[in-house]
C-alpha cells in the first residue's frame, strides 16, 4: 500500500506551516526545505486552499498559512481528500467488465478493510502531532533560498 506523491507533498506543506504559525511561508521557500517541485507543490496548495485547510495572502509580501489550528486538522480527512475517490482496486469501480473474477473474489472486501483501517488509524492523529518535536523538525528544514 503506497500513498500518492500529491499525498506526501500534501502532509508536508502542512507540517511546514504548522512549524512556522509566526509567518507566511512561500511555495518556493517550502520546495526548497523538502528539495521537492515548486510545480507540484502549486497543485498540492491549490487544493489545500480550496478545502480550507490553508489560506494564501496574495500580493508583495504574500504567502500561506494554516487556516485552522494543528489541533483540529485530521490527518485522515486531508489524506481521504488527496488521494480523491478513484476506487482502490479496479474492480471497485462499477464496471461489470473490469474484473472477471468479480463476483466470486473476496480480495476487493480485504482491500476495503485494510484502507478502512489506515484511515482509522490516521483519523486518531491530527497535524499537532506530527509536529511535536519542532527543533529536530526545523532543524533539518533549513532554509536554502
Amino acid at each position: 500500500m503506497k500513498l500518492t506523491a500529491f499525498s506526501d507533498y500534501t502532509l508536508r506543506v502542512l507540517m511546514f506551516l504548522a512549524l512556522n504559525r509566526d509567518r507566511l511561508a512561500t511555495i518556493p521557500e517550502i520546495a526548497a526545505a523538502y528539495g521537492i517541485s515548486e510545480n507540484h507543490l502549486m497543485k498540492v496548495v491549490h487544493q489545500l486552499a480550496r478545502s480550507g485547510v490553508i489560506e494564501s495572502v496574495r500580493g508583495k509580501g504574500g504567502g500561506i498559512r494554516l487556516a485552522r489550528e494543528p489541533e483540529s486538522i485530521r490527518l485522515g480527512q486531508v489524506v481521504r481528500a488527496s488521494e480523491g475517490r478513484a476506487p482502490i482496486v479496479e474492480c471497485l469501480s462499477g464496471d461489470a467488465a473490469a474484473c472477471r473474477i468479480a463476483p466470486a473474489c473476496r480480495l476487493a472486501n480485504l482491500l476495503v478493510r485494510a484502507f478502512d483501517a489506515l484511515f482509522a488509524t490516521l483519523d486518531e492523529y491530527t497535524l499537532a502531532d506530527l509536529v511535536r518535536a519542532p527543533r529536530a523538525l526545523k532543524a533539518l528544514l533549513v532554509r536554502t533560498t
